[in-house]
C-alpha cells in the first residue's frame, strides 16, 4: 500500500495484524476465551526488542520550532470576524488504531484539517466511530489529537465527536482492573491479558493520563445525525442497554461508572460482536436497529472492509499493494455502511462524508 502525502515512512506490518480467523463468539455465540476476534491473534514468541518497543512502533517526525521571531503588532486590530453560522457538511471517521500519521493526511485530503493539523472547516461536523488505539503507533497522539480538534472545531462554528469502541473499553479496563480475573463465560480471564493479546501498545500505557481516561469513560456508544444511525460495532447488542439512543448511552456510562470489571468485561465482549450485518437476515439486523433508534442508515466500524469483502493481504509482504479498499462498502440491502477500512492490515484509513455519493 502506498503511503498518503505527509505520512510517516512505510513499515512492514506484522503477522499479528494479518491473521484475521473468525471465533465463533463473533458471531454471537461461543464463549470469547477460547479464541482471538478478527484481526487478533496470539502473542508472537518472545523477541529481543528494546524496552517499550512494539512491532507496529515507527519513529515520528521532531518538528524543530526555531527560533521566534519579533514582530510590531497593530495596537488596533480589527476584531475577528464571528464564526459561522448554520451546519456545515457531516464528515465520519472509521477505525484509527493508532495510525496518527494516516489519520492527519486523510483529514487533510478532505479538508478537515491544514497542513498543521489544526481545523480548517469551519461549521464542518466529524464523527469518528471508535477505535483510537491499539495495534498501531501512537493511539495516545490520536486521542490527543481529537481533543484538539474537538475545541478548535467548536470554537469555529462546527463540531469533532467521537463513539465509544470496543477497544476504548479495553484499554479502560486493562488500566483499571489490570490482572483482576472476570468471569469470561468459560473460566476466567484478564482485561490486562485481552489488552496485549488485542495489540495493546506499552508506550500508549506509559502515557495513559487521567483525562484520557475520563474521555474515554463519558463516550456515546450510539448517536443519530442527519438520519444516520452511528455506531461502532455492527452488532445488535446495543439492544441489550435501552430501547432509545438516550438510554443505551446512559446505560453504558453507568455500567463503566459502577466500575465493576466483571459488568465492564461483559460490555466489552458485546461490543466485540460483529457480522450481525453481513449475512442472510443482515438487512433485518439493520432494520431492528433503525426501527427502535430511528435513522434510515447504519454506519458503523469495527468489522474491517477487506475481510467483509474476503479480501486481505498477503502473509509475504505488501507486494501485492495490500487489500483494495476504494471507499465505504455499503451493504445489507444498501441499509448499512462499513467504514472500517482495515488500516492495520494495509488497508485504508477512511474519512468521507455523508450522505455518500452512491
Amino acid at each position: 500500500m502506498t503511503q498518503g502525502a505527509g505520512q510517516g515512512p512505510e513499515v512492514e506490518r506484522t503477522a499479528t495484524l494479518r491473521d484475521f480467523r473468525v471465533p465463533a463468539y463473533v458471531h454471537e455465540t461461543g464463549p470469547y476465551a477460547q479464541s482471538t476476534h478478527p484481526g487478533d491473534a496470539a502473542p508472537p514468541a518472545e523477541e529481543a526488542y528494546p524496552e517499550g518497543y512494539t512491532p507496529t512502533q515507527r519513529d515520528l517526525p521532531v518538528i524543530n520550532r526555531g527560533d521566534t521571531v519579533q514582530v510590531t503588532v497593530d495596537p488596533a486590530p480589527a476584531p475577528a470576524p464571528p464564526p459561522t453560522t448554520g451546519q456545515g457538511p457531516l464528515y465520519v471517521v472509521g477505525d484509527v488504531h493508532g495510525y496518527l500519521d494516516e489519520l492527519l493526511a486523510a483529514l487533510q485530503e478532505q479538508g478537515l484539517v491544514d497542513s498543521a493539523g489544526q481545523w480548517c472547516a469551519g461549521t464542518a461536523r466529524l464523527w469518528f466511530l471508535g477505535d483510537f488505539t491499539d495495534r498501531g503507533p501512537d493511539g495516545i497522539g490520536v486521542i490527543d489529537l481529537v481533543m484538539r480538534l474537538s475545541a478548535e472545531a467548536a470554537a469555529a462554528g462546527g463540531y469533532c465527536k467521537a463513539l465509544m469502541g470496543n477497544h476504548e473499553l479495553l484499554l479502560l479496563g486493562a488500566k483499571r482492573f489490570n490482572d483482576t480475573p472476570v468471569n469470561s463465560g468459560a473460566g476466567t480471564a484478564t482485561f490486562q491479558a485481552a489488552w496485549l493479546l488485542n495489540g495493546g501498545q506499552k508506550t500508549d500505557m506509559d502515557r495513559l493520563q487521567d483525562h484520557h481516561l475520563q474521555w474515554m469513560a463519558r463516550l456515546d456508544a450510539v448517536e443519530e445525525v442527519d438520519g444516520h444511525l452511528l455506531l461502532h460495532s455492527d452488532t445488535t447488542a446495543y439492544l441489550d442497554y435501552g430501547r432509545s439512543i438516550e438510554e443505551v448511552n446512559d446505560t453504558v456510562r453507568e455500567t463503566i461508572t459502577r466500575n465493576d470489571a466483571d459488568e465492564v468485561w461483559d460490555l466489552f465482549r458485546k461490543f466485540t460482536k460483529r457480522f450481525s450485518f453481513r449475512d442472510e437476515g443482515g438487512a433485518d439486523a439493520v432494520r431492528s436497529l433503525l426501527d427502535t433508534y430511528g435513522g434510515t442508515r447504519v454506519v458503523h466500524g469495527h468489522s474491517p472492509i477487506p475481510y467483509l469483502l474476503g479480501e486481505v493481504g498477503s502473509e509475504d509482504g505488501e507486494d501485492d499493494g495490500g487489500p483494495v479498499v476504494a471507499g465505504p462498502h455499503v451493504y445489507a440491502d444498501g441499509l448499512a455502511i462499513a467504514m472500517d477500512g482495515g488500516v492495520t492490515m494495509a488497508g485504508k484509513l477512511l474519512v468521507r462524508k455523508l450522505p455518500l455519493d452512491d
